[in-house]
């Protein structure tokens, strides 16, 4: 098994703008990024989010975040958060699924 995984925790209270800035992002580029992509919102914590994006290697990830488009998502992100951003980077070592 190989892959790559970042989870990505934000905070905002503009959760549609960001869905809408998302969904035209992906329609700008839609052949670029993860190849999948879950947004999730924290049930215990209202206005925490995680976006969990699957990249086939840790190289792809970085080729992506190493791209303009790439940069000009994450500021916008950043601006819509208040600047609460974290990511974990993580090499996927056993998969699962029912």
């Amino acid at each position: 098994m190989s892959g790559f995984v970042q989870v990505i925790e934000w905070r905002t209270s503009q959760i549609d703008e960001m869905r809408k800035y998302n969904e035209e992002w992906r329609q700008r580029f839609p052949e670029m990024g993860p190849t999948r992509v879950l947004v999730c919102a924290d049930r215990d914590d209202e206005g925490r989010f995680l976006s969990i994006v699957e990249f086939p290697s840790y190289e792809e990830a970085m080729r992506n975040s190493a791209d303009p488009a790439t940069g000009e998502f994450a500021e916008r992100m950043d601006a819509l958060s208040g600047g609460t951003v974290t990511f974990r980077n993580l090499d996927v070592l056993d998969e699962h699924v029912r």
